[in-house]
């Protein structure tokens, strides 16, 4: 509860700033926001924040891999095997 009144607060919040400032200030924040984006330092922090969260994703995924096999899980199925629309009922 405390979470969503938190997100509510700061959602009227911004809406009565963003009213007030008008279309000039959010053309202002725009070209502010592309710039940020735009600059290459910025972009590469990204891409390297991305890659390490390729990497873990990967290394969990292994570290998974035996309780997939325990639960009998299939990796994908086999060419023309497809389970939509089946009913075991």
């Amino acid at each position: 509860m405390r979470y969503r009144l938190t997100f509510m607060t700061g959602l009227a919040f911004g809406y009565v700033l963003g009213t007030r400032a008008g279309r000039e200030r959010y053309e202002q924040l725009r070209k502010c926001a592309q710039q940020f984006v735009r600059n290459p330092a910025v972009r590469n922090t990204a891409e390297t924040a991305a890659l390490g969260g390729r990497q873990v994703a990967a290394k969990a995924f292994e570290k998974a891999k035996p309780l997939r096999e325990r639960i009998g899980h299939r990796e994908r199925p086999a060419d023309g095997e497809d389970d939509w629309g089946t009913s075991n009922t």
